[in-house]
């Protein structure tokens, strides 16, 4: 790896130019660990044997660093036989006369031809071999023999003259090998990308071993080349720099130099040369390990008791010197330790922080530790609470799991007062009602005079005491629900005599508002979802608002916000929040008649929480995937997500209300209508206890009218349908049109022609395109019923196509049996209608024309329209001119979908 190393290659050319020429040199190869001075050495023998130079190679070692003359005796068996004396055998080894001998030896065979002599980790060498090698080379000045040394920047043999010496020879030349900088490394590796080439720096900090290891494996796992090229070069520095590497790696950069020393026993001097080494070889970058992956083998090849006591000491460490709490609990948490009487209160201060932080993961691991370590029952519930709430972002079925516990308390009557409202309001953000209900009603008013620890004011306090306070978008809509309680007998305003139950209802989160003007609400709730982001305390509120959004705005104002509100969850990788709204998201695409993509969406939410069946939640996101594929059509995959099983407590849950009425709608599509009714009329009985009864939201009257329907009980049918259209949804286009839709079904054909016109147009305004498609399969039905088969052909045409949008596969068989491609109009229509010619049409023929397409007379379009008839007929003269069609049956699909605003 000679990349930025060409002027330290012409140094060691220029001294074997003068070896050639009888001019001996001493060069001295020095850099860290890894930085290539092997490397060099064996580039200066390979180039002085191509030469014809005689070779003569050593190596220093740790092992032979006590045994005398170890080095001299591997140059002494690398000459060839018999031409080098062995100093060993010499009567005085250590003696003048044979290190004379020995160098005279050397100056013969540099006769024959130049001697190369290369020792590497000379900083190991034997204090014998050192003074042999500086007697050789005083006494080779004018022969041609190159002395080459390579020698650890910071490690020093045992004679501290050697050097000193070294310096004083007038032949000395020192060559200096640094790391590789970002741009040589990027030299190295181009063609591969800036982006790899920064990795590649990061990682290595520019040293020559760490990057061959990478080139070889670019991977950083446990185990990999480049984690045994950071062991390997802990090793060669020494076992004092091994240990320094070890404290580094458990105390991860949080402590200075002294600290540092104090953990190891080392003093604050040999850290500080320690660390510099390190640095200079590029592996810590300031006081932590350059690389996550170079700590990982650090601590893994630890001896595991070892490590976990290292661990202790610094986390006391950590608390005399008053380190964060972070710090602390890291190294407690590496440690699994929580014997000191400090522990528990810093776990959940650095849980806070963790979560603060973004961190939810290490909140968790943090909690969990003290849970274990908590002896006292009260704490115990608390912190499962708080558990509850820093699980929701990573696994809602986790977050739901954590509150049997306190759940089983709150029962039993053991649970502390001041967990009473935190456990309400977990309760009601998972969907929880009938629970919620159960902790909401064990919380008291007390008297205002009452001040102690955990108590709830009443009179001018008692806002500050709601439970739920700060769940929802718009608290002013759940004070409006939840009424004011009437003043008893006998008290006085602001003091309650006896314990009342707050004014504040489990139900408010999952409802809608249903007083003032709709138009206004959704506009306030979008101004507040573009001020909106999501943080611990603001998740409940935006899904609150997205779901307002969803049922009064439509799904086409909500579908974008719960796209990128979701698309944020997953960048802060909070998983659970993912979750819920995607789910959302899967929602609104249904509502939208957009059933691949809703499809989609749901499953790729449940694909990614693999034990989806345990959540409340996910098992609700279910339900829109079971209706996703229920009305695509396929009965077979409905059928495999709901064999799975599901939480005991889905059915005091809105969310299991949504999955109920899901299993109803399969049950309908397999011809079960007993089992679908019973799951429709379940769903509303449960909606009307908790004054959630919004046919938005969940139209069960419809579904089981429907039902109702194919049992044959019509009267029961129109009973349930006259209820929708008379309750406070009855005038929203989605709710009458899909409502009139099944009335329809009840009814003679001419009554069902006029129902199913006013349905149709109530669901162009709702944007459903699949309970569009469903009303103009039955339209065009009826049509046929009644003697117009070419009408009845052209609105076929229509709902086929919207059906084919909607990927309602079962829908476009049952339109056209058969038709795999869309079908040819019965007049021939023109290869294709531009783009140019659509926009050629004024408002007033785009009008006409759209309805045309849906198979309006004449007379319904110039009734519908607030024109003649004569009217109507030169628009669509002027329509077929400007498009050049035969007439009304070749109007292009391409028209927009929905009805002009005017109808």
């Amino acid at each position: 790896m000679l990349v930025q190393r060409e002027a330290k290659l012409a140094q060691l050319e220029s001294a074997l130019d003068g070896c050639v020429d009888g001019n001996a040199t001493l060069v001295l190869i020095e850099g860290a660990v890894g930085c290539g001075k092997s490397e060099f050495l064996e580039i200066v023998s390979s180039r002085a044997a191509e030469r014809g130079h005689l070779v003569l190679r050593a190596i220093g070692t740790a092992i032979e660093r006590a045994l005398p003359l170890g080095v001299v005796s591997q140059l002494v068996a690398g000459a060839p036989g018999g031409t080098l004396p062995d100093p060993a055998q010499a009567p005085q080894p250590g003696g003048v006369e044979a290190m004379h001998a020995f160098a005279r030896a050397v100056g013969r065979l540099s006769a024959q031809a130049p001697v190369v002599i290369c020792v590497d980790d000379s900083h190991q060498l034997d204090e014998l071999s050192g003074r042999y090698l500086l007697h050789l080379a005083r006494h080779t000045r004018s022969m041609p023999v190159l002395l080459v040394l390579a020698e650890s920047l910071h490690e020093r043999g045992d004679d501290p003259l050697f050097g000193t010496e070294l310096l004083r020879q007038p032949n000395f030349t020192r060559v200096r090998l640094e790391r590789l900088d970002h741009a040589a490394v990027s030299q190295l590796l181009i063609g591969h990308g800036q982006a790899e080439a920064d990795r590649f720096y990061q990682a290595s900090g520019g040293n020559p071993l760490l990057l061959r290891a990478l080139l070889q494996d670019p991977g950083t796992e446990a185990g990999g080349p480049y984690a045994q090229a950071v062991l390997a070069s802990f090793y060669r520095c020494g076992p004092a720099t091994l240990e320094l590497a070890e404290g580094l790696a458990v105390l991860d950069g949080a402590c200075e130099p002294g600290p540092i020393g104090e953990l190891l026993g080392m003093s604050t001097a040999a850290v500080c040369q320690g660390i510099g080494a390190l640095r200079a070889a590029g592996l810590v970058d300031g006081l932590r390990l350059r690389h996550p992956a170079a700590r990982t083998a650090v601590l893994d090849r630890m001896d595991p008791t070892a490590r976990q006591q290292l661990h202790q000491r610094a986390a006391r460490l950590a608390r005399r010197h008053d380190l964060s709490v972070l710090v602390i609990a890291e190294q407690l948490l590496a440690a699994r330790h929580t014997e000191e009487e400090w522990a528990l209160p810093v776990l959940r201060a650095a849980a806070d922080q963790f979560l603060a932080d973004g961190e939810p993961a290490r909140a968790t691991a943090c909690l969990e530790l003290a849970h274990q370590a908590c002896a006292d029952p009260a704490q115990r519930t608390a912190l499962r609470i708080r558990l509850a709430e820093v699980a929701w972002p990573l696994d809602p079925g986790a977050a739901e799991r954590q509150l049997a516990q306190p759940l089983a308390a709150l029962r039993e009557d053991r649970l502390p007062t001041a967990q009473l409202a935190p456990l309400a309001r977990l309760l009601v953000a998972q969907g929880r009602i009938q629970e919620a209900a159960e902790a909401l009603a064990k919380i008291t008013v007390e008297p205002a005079e009452s001040t102690g620890p955990g108590r709830l004011t009443a009179g001018r306090d008692e806002r500050r005491a709601d439970p739920l306070d700060g769940l929802s978008a718009f608290p002013h809509w759940a004070a409006a629900r939840a009424g004011q309680p009437a003043a008893e007998p006998g008290t006085v305003p602001g003091i309650a005599r006896r314990p009342a139950t707050p004014r504040c209802d489990p139900a408010a989160l999952w409802a809608l508002p249903e007083h003032g003007d709709e138009a206004a609400i959704a506009q306030s709730t979008e101004l507040f979802l573009r001020g909106a982001s999501l943080t611990e305390g603001t998740v409940e509120p935006v899904l609150q608002a997205l779901r307002t959004l969803l049922y009064l705005g439509g799904p086409q104002q909500a579908v974008p916000f719960c796209a990128a509100f979701a698309e944020q969850a997953a960048r802060r990788g909070a998983p659970g929040w993912h979750a819920a709204l995607a789910g959302l998201h899967a929602e609104g695409l249904l509502r939208m008649g957009d059933l691949t993509g809703a499809a989609e969406r749901a499953g790729s939410v449940l694909a990614g929480m693999p034990q989806w069946s345990d959540s409340m939640l996910l098992s609700g996101i279910a339900g829109t995937l079971i209706r996703a594929h229920t009305a695509i059509g396929r009965p077979e995959e409905a059928a495999a997500v709901l064999s799975r099983l599901v939480p005991d407590e889905l059915t005091g849950s809105v969310h299991g209300l949504g999955r109920l009425r899901a299993r109803g709608r399969y049950f309908l599509l397999t011809s079960r209508f007993h089992a679908a009714l019973g799951d429709f009329l379940d769903v509303g009985r449960q909606l009307k206890r908790w004054g959630l009864d919004r046919p938005r939201v969940l139209p069960w009257r419809t579904d089981a009218a429907e039902a109702l329907l194919r049992l044959g009980e019509t009267h029961q049918a129109e009973r349930f349908i006259a209820d929708q259209l008379a309750g406070c949804d009855g005038k929203d286009p989605w709710v009458r049109g899909s409502s009139l839709r099944i009335r329809a079904q009840l009814r003679e054909p001419k009554e069902r022609h006029a129902l199913l016109g006013k349905a149709i147009e109530e669901l162009h305004k709702s944007g459903d395109r699949y309970e569009l498609a469903l009303a103009l399969a039955d339209f065009g039905q009826v049509l046929k019923e009644t003697g117009d088969p070419g009408r009845s052909a052209m609105v076929n045409r229509r709902a086929w196509h919207l059906a084919q949008l909607c990927g309602a596969d079962a829908l476009r068989e049952r339109i056209l049996p058969g038709y795999v491609e869309e079908p040819a109009a019965p007049v021939q229509a023109p290869a294709g209608i531009q783009p140019d010619l659509l926009a050629s049409l004024s408002e007033s023929e785009r009008r006409v024309a759209t309805l045309a397409v849906h198979g309006h007379t004449n007379r319904e379009i110039a009734v519908k329209l607030y024109i003649t008839v004569s009217t109507v007929e030169q628009h669509l003269t002027r329509v077929y001119r400007k498009l050049n069609i035969a007439g009304r049956q070749s109007l292009p699909m391409d028209l927009q979908l929905g009805l002009p605003e005017a109808v």
